[in-house]
């Protein structure tokens, strides 16, 4: 891809809103923002637009929501003249998507790119933020909205010896922009998680030997992926607002799908099976909403759970290594489900070995091999499948500074607080898309994402109009919020599991869980009260005086 123009900033330039982030949240937020008059700089540290979707170019990298969902709704004209080629959308297309998007709508003008905030620090006396950014620049705005993503602050593992490797390294979530060939190679993956589900096959057919190393085995479904015909696109366009209103209003993760109407345990054996198995053979994230309660009760989960451990041994030939890639310490479900085409099978190939590191860790990396419980294996190149300090990484990264010059990484060093996933207390006109506390990463993202940047639209437009100059959540309300949220998930099977919902994959981060699981639907209603009843929880401010709607 050719390098993008940058837009270079004057000293102390101001603007209405700085929005940090030009994937789909960054994007679509600065379109709302001009539609409204406002004056917007968006920063993002890549080189081009596209968020998640520009850093994961690993083999494979496709989305696990179906490309007709996982589309912009806020301009019919965009979803009913674009054409995805297959059901799931590889990496390479969702980018060339992100990349008109921006060219449909005159985006680029307003991004500069190759630029990190660094800093931003709130004037209490002028009711403003000032913003610094990597090429020491320093702009003023009125608000600062974070559309940083929830998987897009990649972790690297803390491994003796990775410094000393002779050969390349990877990440998945920081994929080279040329291609990358494997032929003929020894390649380590570290990591079973969904990058190395989708990457494994595509590397194992190129790898001389390929050597999986896997701490924590996952559950996965078929994708079933294939290309879309003109007449499934065309089916699917003339149902769009049903779908599209289904996915905001009543679907619980923003995916158009049918309602299970029953549990697990209302079904018997056969019948319950013959449905399990209907749905792995039509593939993808659906397979959890064959029934009601497979994230509420163990029981009916268990169900779900042995269906798919019986299919891994199924396909794997060899017992020893089914047993291994068979998930025993978590509910299905529990952590992000994954989908794959012939993750399970690769492990059938005579060039491919499963290392069981969660009773042998990882001793040491050497020059050329991967050394574990003793025994050595020799490797080429690794990569590295080891994810991301989920949803606050990349807020964390950047120097908050609010009232009182206290900083958003000291206010949340127990677990992230916020009212709504919108704002935090003490952190005036400081916006958050799909932060934690919102459904965020268990939904569909562009569902949650078009949710929250209109929502703010309307917020910062109800501002301008009522001559408000700031505008915070309330502490109480912030509680109130903090302690739904985690009352919500504590009635689920979620919290059991150690995944990155919980922080569980970054040492040292408190574990708290961090989405709002009480669903899409539910969750937009909550917000859309909260507006109609004047911002209700959060304290608002004007050039008078300060005006407080409490939370109910």
């Amino acid at each position: 891809m050719s390098a993008q123009p940058s837009v270079a900033a004057k000293p102390s330039e101001t603007f209405d809103v700085v929005v940090v982030g030009a994937g789909f949240a960054g994007m679509y937020m600065l379109h709302r923002l001009r539609q409204q008059g406002m004056t917007a700089r968006v920063y993002e540290q890549g080189n081009g637009v596209g968020g998640t979707w520009y850093w994961n170019r690993y083999p494979g990298a496709r989305c696990d929501v179906e490309s007709m969902q996982y589309s912009y709704s806020f301009s019919d004209e965009l979803q009913q003249e674009w054409d995805w080629s297959e059901r799931y959308a590889p990496q390479p297309e969702i980018l060339k998507y992100a990349n008109h998007v921006a060219d449909r709508f005159e985006l680029r003008s307003d991004i500069q790119f190759n630029t990190r905030v660094e800093r931003a620090v709130f004037d209490e006396n002028a009711s403003l933020w000032s913003v610094t950014t990597s090429d020491g620049k320093t702009v003023i705005a009125k608000f600062v909205v974070l559309a940083t993503g929830c998987l897009s602050n990649a972790k690297m593992p803390d491994i003796k010896g990775l410094d000393r490797f002779k050969g390349k390294v990877y990440h998945t979530g920081h994929w080279p922009h040329e291609e990358v060939d494997f032929t003929g190679l020894r390649v380590g993956v570290i990591g079973t998680g969904s990058s190395a589900i989708q990457s494994v096959p595509i590397i194992a057919e190129q790898a001389s030997h390929l050597t999986v190393f896997q701490r924590t085995a996952n559950f996965s479904i078929p994708a079933r992926n294939a290309a879309l015909s003109e007449a499934e696109r065309e089916s699917f366009r003339a149902r769009y607002p049903e779908i599209r209103q289904f996915a905001r209003e009543v679907a619980r993760n923003g995916i158009y799908t049918e309602v299970p109407d029953r549990g697990a345990l209302d079904d018997g054996d056969n019948e319950r099976r013959s449905k399990y198995e209907a749905r792995w053979n039509r593939g993808g994230l659906t397979f959890m909403s064959v029934y009601n309660n497979l994230g509420l009760d163990k029981t009916a989960n268990d169900t779900a759970a042995n269906f798919v451990r019986e299919k891994i041994s199924e396909i794997v030939k060899d017992p020893e290594t089914a047993k291994l890639l068979q998930p025993d310490s978590h509910p299905i479900g529990s952590k992000r489900i994954c989908i794959d085409t012939d993750y399970f099978a690769t492990f059938n190939r005579a060039n491919v070995t499963l290392v069981d590191i969660k009773s042998n860790p990882i001793d040491e990396i050497t020059e050329d091999a991967v050394r574990t419980g003793g025994k050595e294996y020799q490797v080429d190149a690794l990569v590295l499948a080891t994810g991301f300090d989920a949803m606050t990484g990349s807020v964390a990264k950047i120097d908050i500074h609010g009232r009182g010059g206290q900083t958003l990484n000291d206010k949340w060093a127990a677990g992230p607080r916020t009212y709504l996933g919108l704002m935090s207390a003490g952190f005036p006109n400081l916006f958050v898309i799909t932060g934690p506390g919102s459904p965020s990463v268990l939904s569909n993202m562009i569902v949650s994402i078009e949710q929250h940047v209109d929502w703010i639209a309307d917020c910062t437009a109800y501002m301008r109009e009522h001559g408000l100059d700031t505008m915070e959540a309330a502490v109480d309300a912030e509680d109130k919020w903090v302690a739904h949220v985690n009352e919500v998930a504590s009635a689920t099977l979620y919290p059991q599991a150690n995944s990155w919902y919980m922080g569980a994959n970054v040492p040292g981060k408190p574990r708290i869980f961090m989405p709002y699981i009480g669903g899409v639907g539910p969750y937009r209603q909550i917000c859309n009260d909260v507006a109609a009843r004047g911002y209700e929880g959060f304290v608002m401010a004007g050039a008078e005086q300060p005006r407080k709607v409490a939370a109910s």
